[in-house]
């Protein structure tokens, strides 16, 4: 299979506490609030509100992800930075801790009167969701012929 691009550009992702990458990637697809963005090198030059979301990192046919519970992405120049409130690699997640979170805010939402407490409840329940999801997946995977 080709590779996704014949070229790569820098990829930052910063939290509070560390920086999570920082590598020539050849594509990475991240969640704005506005949608799904696919960045290639060359891209022109943006600025977005990241969601709670997976961040997908394509590179030498490989594919990893990473969670990101928010943040903003710079597209400049050749390269893509995020400020992500806070992210993590499938081998940092437990799994079953986010199951039982996304489980305690399910029932807290069934629960819920007050509307401020219930928006809380939907963002804490994305960001387990996305746990889950990121944590079930291999640390690195091989792109397929077809995908």
């Amino acid at each position: 299979m080709a590779q996704y691009s014949d070229k790569k550009f820098r990829l930052r992702v910063i939290t509070p506490t560390e920086i999570k990458i920082e590598e020539e990637v050849e594509m990475v697809i991240m969640r704005c609030l506005d949608g799904a963005m696919g960045v290639l090198a060359g891209h022109e030059p943006h600025l977005c509100v990241l969601d709670i979301g997976v961040l997908r990192i394509l590179n030498d046919d490989q594919e990893r992800s990473l969670a990101v519970l928010g943040g903003i992405a710079e597209v400049k120049g050749d390269a893509v930075t995020i400020l992500a409130d806070d992210a993590h690699w499938p081998e940092d997640i437990d799994t079953d801790r986010a199951e039982r979170a996304k489980e305690r805010r399910e029932r807290a939402i069934r629960e819920r009167k007050d509307d401020r407490e219930l928006m809380q409840d939907q963002i804490h329940l994305r960001r387990a969701m996305v746990r889950i999801e990121v944590g079930s997946l291999p640390l690195h995977s091989v792109k397929g012929e077809d995908g």
